[in-house]
């Protein structure tokens, strides 16, 4: 079957558009400029998070309108819509990174809306920033219509005094310039010269990571999620994928055919082997919420502790996604991965073939040293560990690439918000062998699971990185680097451990073990509960009053709902 055979009349655009009773829809998109045959053929949401606030973001209309051109190549009449996004890098810091985490399921609620209110058949999805990508992914599987994934690209390195840089090195610039070991003239060069392009940061942050995750979980095409935002290929991308999802259409292939237990392994598998960022732990499980897969943390902790290490990219190693994508891209990542049997081969794609199949043509390069042999990995395990102990009942995780010393013991300097440890930090008012705890910052009791690369930057800058720890029941950036343990679970305000510590208390972390102890009796720590209460989040009202009242634990993704286990129909069968 091709797009032209298509019975529309079991579509859900047949809603809007077929039969003598939708006439007054039909005259809206005669209103557009639409023509009887366009209106006759299927109706393909082209979902952007473009926006002005951020360079992540900038060029995905432009590249929206690529995919438009490739739908209607195939046959498909694309109607364009945009969400909302909360760039990282700008709420950064600040209490604008409470917005952060809430935003994804905003953007997965958006879109889900958009498509149920005007019927869409299909959808391609395009994102630039952290939480755009999974909240794209999140939508895809939930509404459970022909989808594709695109990544917008990532933006191309700065260059500064002749080395690379990317935004982290400004980050730790600003640790660097509070003790003396750069000057504003330095400072404010390095600002104007680290991020020149638009695209999304361009290390193995989240952005990248989860773009990572759209090639090995089957969502987007091959080598899509590689290309960087200013590369003219990336149009041609874009083309193919508006075809692509007419493809899709006619054969009747869905998101939730692509999206199993096996792929979610395989999106976890890549994490590890890139070095990636700790916020797949938390949007794996949530993806897999949508679904009714059980995936929480542990199951991707499991999978990190038996996959490789092989991508050496920033923040851990030294090159760029930019450097990945021109030496073979995702799939010599894969490609490896698979031949060495940490990648489940018989998943589906959007290709309509299996992971097996795309890789069969994809030969390894041996003149590169961006991509190790998974046979001669960076290290035999991933560069993400996930903890467990009486301090993180409920898991924590922490990311290894390029660290040296992966165990670490020391008395808790306690904070309750990240801005009280930044200012000790700024103000060099903590000690060498301390591990710094921040609390109150989890989904519930930030609220909105801020991460805290400002604070963490600040501490490489200063040269600290690898003489503290930090453990938090918020996140950290996937820039972030240095013994920085995000997701401890259960969070202070629900009554966690981390919320009963006491500055002096000695905590244990084992990366080589998976451990993550305070030295505390359970008489001691039900002791302490007895005297304990919730703090007020000083959020009465809005969205973030409204978040915290809905969002679960971190061990589950930070879901807002109850995903497929909860489902009596889905959009797609209307």
């Amino acid at each position: 079957m091709d797009a032209k055979s298509i019975d529309k009349t079991k579509l859900p655009s047949r809603h809007v558009s077929v039969g003598p009773n939708r006439a007054p829809h039909r005259s809206y998109y005669y209103a557009m400029g639409m023509t009887q045959d366009q209106i006759k053929q299927p109706f393909v949401g082209v979902a952007t998070c473009w926006n002005e606030a951020a360079p992540c973001n900038i060029a995905l209309m432009r590249q929206a309108q690529a995919v438009k051109k490739g739908v209607a190549a195939a046959h498909g009449t694309p109607r364009e819509f945009t969400t909302i996004t909360v760039t990282d890098g700008i709420a950064m810091g600040h209490e604008g990174m409470k917005s952060s985490l809430v935003s994804r399921d905003v953007i997965t609620d958006s879109v889900e809306l958009t498509m149920r209110g005007h019927c869409y058949d299909a959808l391609v999805g395009l994102a630039g920033c952290d939480k755009s990508l999974p909240g794209m992914m999140m939508a895809m599987v939930r509404l459970n219509v022909p989808s594709v994934f695109l990544y917008g690209g990532s933006i191309l390195p700065g260059t500064f005094k002749g080395r690379e840089v990317t935004v982290q090195d400004v980050f730790e610039a600003v640790g660097m310039h509070s003790v003396g070991k750069m000057s504003d003239d330095e400072l404010e060069e390095l600002e104007q010269v680290a991020c020149p392009s638009a695209g999304a940061c361009g290390a193995q942050f989240t952005a990248n990571t989860m773009a990572t995750v759209s090639e090995a979980i089957g969502l987007a095409l091959p080598y899509s999620a590689g290309a960087p935002a200013p590369y003219e290929i990336r149009d041609q991308f874009c083309y193919a994928a508006g075809e692509k999802v007419m493809d899709l259409l006619a054969l009747g292939i869905r998101p939730r055919d692509i999206v199993t237990k096996k792929a979610l392994e395989n999106a976890a598998t890549v994490v590890a082997a890139s070095g990636g960022s700790t916020n797949a732990a938390l949007h794996l499980p949530a993806i897999a919420n949508e679904i009714g897969i059980d995936f929480d943390i542990f199951d991707v902790a499991e999978v990190f502790k038996r996959t490789p290490y092989i991508a050496d990219l920033k923040p851990g190693g030294k090159y760029v996604a930019k450097d990945m994508f021109e030496v073979g891209g995702i799939p010599l990542l894969m490609k490896t991965l698979l031949d060495e049997g940490f990648l489940h081969g018989d998943c589906i794609t959007v290709t309509g073939r299996t992971i097996a199949e795309n890789m069969d043509r994809v030969k390894w390069n041996d003149d590169q040293d961006v991509v190790y042999s998974a046979k001669a990995p960076i290290t035999k395990t991933g560069g993400v560990v996930g903890l467990k102990g009486n301090l993180a009942p409920d898991g924590a995780i922490v990311k290894v690439a390029g660290m040296k010393n992966l165990k670490f013991t020391g008395p808790a300097r306690c904070f309750d918000n990240e801005e009280a440890c930044f200012k000790a930090v700024s103000e060099r008012q903590y000690e060498e062998g301390e591990v710094l705890v921040i609390r109150y910052e989890g989904p519930k009791g930030g609220p909105g699971m801020r991460e805290m690369l400002a604070t963490t930057a600040a501490l490489y800058g200063q040269g600290m990185g690898d003489k503290v720890a930090l453990i938090t029941d918020g996140r950290f950036s996937g820039a972030t680097r240095g013994f920085c343990i995000g997701h401890v679970g259960p969070e202070a305000q629900v009554g966690g451990p981390i919320g009963l510590l006491k500055d002096g208390d000695i905590i244990e972390i084992d990366a080589v073990e998976g451990i993550l102890n305070a030295q505390l009796s359970d008489d001691e720590l039900e002791t302490r509960k007895k005297d304990w209460a919730p703090r007020e989040t000083g959020f009465g009202s809005g969205v973030h009053w409204k978040y915290a009242q809905t969002v679960g634990p971190a061990r589950y993704g930070a879901v807002t709902h109850p995903g497929a286990k909860g489902e009596t129909k889905i959009y797609a069968d209307i």
